[in-house]
């Protein structure tokens, strides 16, 4: 059964039907990959697809010779990605038809703001999912309290598993988006922005996960997760009900404290912990991009991102302080009508003999000529 309503019946592979039945082709896909187990012969295929590769297994001598799972990356990673990407596209096309239409239907939104507001219910979704398995992860991770180990025994070629797992998820999801801004019919004015920040996003999530940067980039992740998830919250209200805008202001309060962390922590990281790291071989066999190059690339990639977050906040502010203080003058030139008498007034008083000046006072009477 379809994911959508379908008015009428499009032509077969035409772009309309395409759009419309997408999660239906996209879920097609995706059993077929999930047949592949049941038979021998291509089982180890899709297997490829469905669960994480590069499994490496260390025995702990401390720990009664307990063996524990590590996981690297390779080029199996991109079947993963890939499947998990598939998935992504039904969640997106399950959570716009079964939530956020419904609550479209009631709002009656304009064409703009049902843009704005589909954009926003799919990214809090997702911010919301994001932050709280990241921080999950962060609970059972040492270097989330000491910021030493962002650095020390650098490369990190070594993942748990829920750490890959959430990496592989993330660059799918943010792969997911691009053929959603065909899918969702997004408007040519909003393409620019959206492509702007998912490819920021997969640029530096792929950076961080293949230079062996999990670690900074996970704790880089979360704090910007949540701020992210307030303001598409906020602006979720705000569409509701304009008059609810408290949550823009703690989220430009978070959002100037999280572009801090980041920048202090990159420093930290680039400029001290890995500069004055006794590795600085280049290797990618064992995940060691720890050259000045690499260091400056990567620092200067952050530092650039954050000014141009900056520049959109900024922005962002002097709009809505010009929307606010020009729905004020509005407001005064009215108050200031109402205290004034109309002509009508004016002229009645002034046959009665009631007319009175700005001090409250009658007008002083004429004298009478003398002839």
């Amino acid at each position: 059964m379809g994911l959508r309503k379908k008015s009428k019946n499009p032509a077969v592979f035409s772009h309309e039907f395409v759009i419309q039945n997408h999660a239906d082709i996209v879920s097609s896909v995706a059993m077929v990959i999930l047949l592949g187990l049941m038979f021998e012969v291509t089982a180890k295929f899709a297997i490829m697809f469905i669960t994480v590769q590069y499994n490496v297994t260390y025995t702990d001598i401390d720990e009664r010779n307990d063996s524990i799972n590590y996981y690297a990356y390779g080029f199996k990673d991109l079947a993963t990605i890939f499947f998990y990407m598939l998935i992504a596209i039904i969640l997106h096309a399950v959570i716009q038809e079964y939530i956020l239409d419904k609550i479209n239907r009631r709002l009656h939104l304009s064409k703009t703001k049902h843009s704005k507001f589909n954009e926003s219910g799919q990214l809090a979704f997702f911010y919301l999912f994001s932050f709280i398995w990241g921080g999950s992860i962060l609970t059972g991770e040492k270097f989330a309290t000491d910021a030493t180990l962002l650095w020390e025994k650098y490369p990190h070629a070594h993942m748990f598993f829920q750490v890959k797992f959430f990496y592989i998820c993330q660059i799918a999801y943010w792969l997911h988006a691009l053929p959603e801004l065909y899918f969702q019919k997004v408007r040519k004015e909003d393409i620019a922005r959206q492509l702007y920040y998912i490819c920021l996003y997969i640029f530096q999530i792929t950076g961080a996960y293949i230079l062996t940067l999990h670690r900074l980039g996970l704790i880089l992740l979360v704090p910007h997760y949540l701020v992210e998830l307030l303001f598409h919250a906020s602006r979720l209200f705000y569409f509701s009900d304009e008059n609810k805008q408290k949550g823009f202001t703690l989220w430009a309060l978070l959002f100037v404290m999280a572009r801090l962390l980041t920048l202090t922590l990159s420093v930290l990281t680039f400029g001290f912990g890995l500069a004055r790291a006794e590795n600085q071989d280049f290797s990618i066999a064992n995940g060691n991009f720890n050259t000045l190059t690499v260091r400056i690339s990567c620092l200067a990639a952050i530092c650039l991102t954050q000014a141009w977050m900056m520049w959109k906040f900024i922005n962002f502010q002097l709009k809505k302080w010009r929307e606010h203080t020009q729905n004020q003058i509005p407001k005064k030139k009215v108050a200031n009508t109402k205290n004034k008498p109309s002509k009508k007034e004016y002229k009645s008083n002034a046959s009665n003999g009631t007319v009175k000046t700005e001090c409250g006072t009658s007008p002083r009477a004429r004298k009478a000529k003398t002839s």
